[in-house]
């Protein structure tokens, strides 16, 4: 835009409205080009209608608000988080005029940031915090740009898109987190020492219960055969014997004994 004695040269996506100080009226440049002006009686106000991008976030150089300028809202079950959100606009420019006598110049400060706030905080206290953090965040974004259309629509302004970029607990909810994934890697670590010494002890009673069955049989085969304790001590004391002489006139014979025990 250059500005010469009466006159207003207007080039790219840029409209004035024209206040005319002796009738009260207004009148909007409707394209670019060259507009004269009556000197002292026509004062413009220049708005650029591109379309911008509003940024409130935590990092220090992104948003328009130097600084964290996050915005912290209430989820339904009470906790706090931290969101970054952008929103790109343009004012609307088929009523450009009632927009600069309703707002003026400054309408991100009067209308732009105080309703992102205030619709987030709103849509946000409905859902829960991990619903927030992951599982409906898409969701919430939608409900955002539906919500923030129509406001904005209302203020002559036009919303083109919102991203809700970044979402943080806070760091006591943080804290909870990681202090409950702690809790469960332990519940886990004790169910798997609980289950080994389940298992160990089923592995004992089979145990048992195989040592008592052995030793049962055996009983019942010594009551049967009450040689059967001489070969089980003689096998003990030499195991590759086959024979031994018990007196001048008895050789106990092993093979024959064990010969007649498979009979």
């Amino acid at each position: 835009m250059t500005k010469n004695i009466g006159k207003y040269i207007l080039s790219g996506i840029i409209k004035a409205v024209i206040f005319n100080k002796a009738t009260g009226n207004l009148r909007v440049t409707p394209n670019e080009g060259f507009y004269f002006l009556v000197p002292l009686v026509e004062e413009p106000t220049v708005y650029d209608m591109k379309a911008r991008t509003y940024t409130m976030s935590i990092a220090q150089l992104e948003g328009e608000i130097k600084g964290d300028d996050s915005l912290q809202a209430l989820t339904s079950d009470g906790q706090t988080v931290l969101l970054d959100i952008s929103v790109r606009y343009h004012p609307d420019p088929d009523h450009l005029d009632r927009l600069h006598r309703s707002l003026g110049i400054d309408y991100v400060n009067k209308v732009i940031r105080p309703q992102v706030r205030s619709t987030v905080r709103m849509i946000v206290s409905d859902y829960p915090v991990l619903d927030v953090y992951s599982g409906k965040r898409t969701q919430i974004q939608a409900k955002l740009e539906q919500q923030l259309r129509e406001s904005f629509k209302k203020n002559y302004i036009t919303l083109e898109e919102v991203l809700l970029r970044n979402v943080q607990f806070s760091r006591e909810f943080q804290q909870a987190i990681e202090n409950k994934q702690i809790a469960q890697q332990e519940a886990q670590r004790m169910k798997y020492v609980l289950e080994r010494q389940e298992q160990e002890k089923k592995r004992k009673i089979i145990e048992a219960e195989g040592e008592s069955e052995s030793l049962r049989l055996k009983g019942k085969a010594l009551a049967d055969n009450p040689q059967l304790i001489q070969y089980e001590y003689i096998k003990l004391l030499a195991p590759n014997v086959q024979a031994i002489v018990t007196d001048q006139n008895t050789i106990f014979n092993f093979s024959d004994f064990l010969k007649s025990q498979k009979k």
